[in-house]
């Protein structure tokens, strides 16, 4: 659990970097931070769809994946239900910056093959860089958004925590395939939340997260055949 106990620790120092320097930073200025967090959210995800795509078994699963998870979570109402809650303990649009922090520190590639490799190898070196690459984020997120982005943390630590626990129980089950699909879906996740960020297209990007139970159900099924 080091690479996530890391990992955890630079979202949280970022986040108070982040906020301390939002106090000092004009309007136009976090406008233009804003403007740069949308637009990297957007490249890392079409970054990861390019790496991953040509290396998928299933051509057509990411469609599948997105169209049932969307529509599950729309049905569950996720999107309006996290606002809420969000809502709840902060003002302005810390929800959307939170929505947007969980699908950049939790669904990159680095971010699930990181606590694997750690499990089942002792390997930290993709949490270690998914560290410096999120202590980063954090900071530009924190700068716009505020302290509050200190609670994805928490959720990053539950994620990785729950995937190092499920590597060393269930060993071979996330196999390279399902980790490829799940890249994929992950990708066009976090393109969603850069569109939205950007004021092109509101996503929603909360109520297509059950897209991201898809391709394991599949895989796992195909693999058991």
């Amino acid at each position: 659990m080091l690479g996530t106990i890391v990992n955890t620790s630079t979202i949280l120092a970022g986040s108070v970097i982040g906020s301390v320097f939002k106090k000092g930073i004009r309007e136009k200025h976090q406008t233009a931070l804003f403007t740069a967090m949308g637009m990297a959210a957007a490249g890392l995800g079409m970054n990861a769809i390019v790496q991953n795509m040509p290396n998928s078994r299933y051509p057509v699963l990411f469609i599948v994946s997105l169209a049932l998870g969307s529509l599950l979570g729309s049905i569950l109402n996720l999107d309006d239900r996290f606002q809420h809650l969000a809502d709840r303990f902060s003002v302005g649009h810390l929800s959307k910056g939170l929505s947007t922090g969980i699908l950049l520190f939790c669904i990159g590639t680095l971010s699930i093959l990181g606590p694997i490799q750690s499990a089942l190898n002792g390997d930290h070196t993709y949490l270690f860089t998914n560290a410096t690459l999120d202590f980063v984020t954090s900071m530009v997120l924190a700068s716009t958004y505020g302290i509050g982005m200190a609670l994805t943390a928490i959720v990053l630590f539950c994620w990785q925590g729950s995937i190092y626990l499920l590597a060393l129980a269930l060993g071979s089950f996330m196999t390279p395939e399902m980790m490829t699909e799940l890249s994929i879906v992950g990708g066009f996740l976090i393109f969603g939340s850069g569109l939205s960020i950007l004021g092109i297209k509101d996503c929603k990007t909360m109520n297509m997260l059950p897209s991201l139970i898809i391709p394991v159900l599949f895989c796992a099924a195909a693999g058991a055949l």
